[in-house]
């Protein structure tokens, strides 16, 4: 499998980015190099290879969730910049 420049510009149409021809070209010769490093993975035996779960062999200790205070919503709106009775009003950011 290769990266080839459609593949890059649709990538770059769902990110909603855009390149110009030499960065597509850098953008991919990485990606190349990625799945070239994934493909010398695969030349690795792993059977009987027990899949990760923590990266450390210790179980991490984890703390209960508390509730330390908080924000009423009627707080949170008072210095919002501009909202209606319930929400915070937000410019839109990805237009079609």
């Amino acid at each position: 499998m290769s990266v080839n420049n459609k593949t890059v510009e649709k990538i770059a149409e769902l990110a909603k980015l855009e390149f110009n021809d030499v960065a597509k070209e850098d953008i991919k010769a990485d990606l190349n190099k990625m799945l070239d490093f994934i493909d010398k993975l695969s030349e690795l035996n792993t059977n009987n290879v027990e899949p990760l779960i923590y990266m450390l062999d210790e179980t991490p200790e984890l703390r209960e969730d508390e509730v330390k205070g908080h924000v009423t919503q009627k707080e949170a709106l008072k210095n919002a910049p501009d909202k209606d009775s319930d929400y915070f009003k937000v410019p839109i950011v990805i237009k079609k």
